[in-house]
């Protein structure tokens, strides 16, 4: 069995490239799939509690890589048979922020018996996440594509209508896809299935504390970065016909309660990772008015009047040109301030990272392996293993 690895001293996250306005995603870019598998019983509420910390950092820190990638991640949150659920599953999206929501809804509750529905998670998280097909016919590279097992108990082996972990480990190596093993605690029995699954599907094994010793460290500019994003949604404009619009308003919707429910640190990572190339899907959606204009996608005058919102829809051409304009000249104000103040955030926050002893926790189970994994698929990800 493979010894757990060491995890080099959890670094400040360094600070993405900043994205250009209306950058366009192209086949070819580097793409990073990640699908997070948690336990969510009773005895998780500490990790689940860093993970709504950590998420937008880790994000941020894949958004770094210099291939500049494509960011997908997703979730698995899982109990045992009679809980209130066994499973519940988001599938792969660069819409983070519904998948921020969603993990915002987790709580620990139930379990008690100690083996969990370990199996039918991790085939779940196998099948129905949305995996982008890979095949050495393919163009583009091949992607990353990473499973996180974290929870602290064994699976349920009894289960007779169950797909073992054996299975779903070997049919995740065959397609590319590495399981790493987080376990929380130590509970005997479960370190050896953990292992095991690390081992099987070419992952890492990590034993953190129970609580996922994540370290959340308050930043002078957190506050403001928190509100720089939030003048910097306000620049959205969203056009196109009733049902992309409609969609629009949704994720607007989530966008605002992301806003208003996000701790002052996670907002300042979503405001950096949402700067990124990687972040530019989850920030504008499916069509955004002043980037399609500034980017030459569409021009303003042969949009349909119906088509635009419907403050513009009594605008002569004139005033639509110019209040476009001013949208574009305010957003990038807006991300001039959100550049500089995430600099000196990432500078604060490594120093102060300095000063704390190394020590094993959720983040750091995560970046150390996704460093070691990408370097498999040519994908550089800055920061020491």
């Amino acid at each position: 069995m493979p010894t757990t690895p060491p995890i080099a001293a959890n670094p400040a996250p360094l600070t993405p490239a900043i994205a250009e306005p209306g950058a366009p995603i192209t086949s070819g870019r580097a793409r990073i799939e990640i699908m997070f598998v948690l336990d969510t019983t009773g005895s998780m509420s500490g990790l689940i509690e860093g993970a709504k910390k950590k998420i937008w950092s880790i994000a941020s820190t894949v958004a770094t890589a210099k291939q500049r990638p494509q960011v997908l991640m997703g979730l698995v949150g899982y109990r045992d048979r009679g809980d209130a659920y066994i499973t519940t599953v988001t599938p792969l999206t660069e819409d983070l922020d519904s998948v921020y929501s969603k993990l915002m809804q987790f709580s620990a509750d139930g379990g008690g018996d100690e083996p969990e529905s370990v199996n039918q998670a991790l085939a779940e998280a196998l099948d129905k996440a949305g995996w982008t097909a890979s095949s050495g016919n393919s163009r583009g590279p091949k992607p990353l594509q990473i499973i996180y097992l974290v929870g602290d108990a064994p699976p349920h082996m009894d289960y007779a209508d169950d797909v073992k972990y054996p299975v779903t480990c070997k049919a995740a190596a065959t397609r590319g896809i590495f399981i790493n093993a987080i376990q929380c605690g130590s509970i005997p029995q479960t370190t050896p299935v953990w292992k095991a699954i690390a081992s099987a599907s070419e992952g890492e094994f990590f034993q953190i504390d129970q609580g996922g010793g994540v370290t959340s460290i308050a930043a002078p500019q957190d506050a403001a970065l928190g509100a720089l994003e939030i003048d910097l949604e306000a620049t959205l404009i969203d056009y196109g016909n009733q049902a992309i619009q409609a969609e629009q308003i949704s994720k607007r919707t989530a966008q605002s309660s992301v806003s208003a429910s996000s701790a002052p640190a996670a907002a300042a990572d979503r405001a950096t990772y949402n700067m990124s190339d990687a972040g530019s899907t989850n920030l504008y959606g499916r069509q955004e008015l002043v980037r399609d204009v500034r980017d030459k996608r569409v021009k303003l005058a042969d949009i349909p009047v119906a088509e635009l919102p419907k403050s513009m829809q009594s605008m002569t051409v004139a005033q639509r040109e110019q209040f476009v304009h001013d949208k574009d000249v305010k957003r990038e104000e807006v991300r001039a301030k959100i550049a500089a103040l995430a600099k000196e955030r990432d500078g604060f926050l490594r120093k102060e990272m300095a000063k704390l002893e190394s020590k094993d926790s959720f983040d750091a189970a995560v970046t150390t392996s996704l460093r070691k994994q990408a370097e498999r698929r040519q994908i550089e990800i800055p920061g020491s293993n």
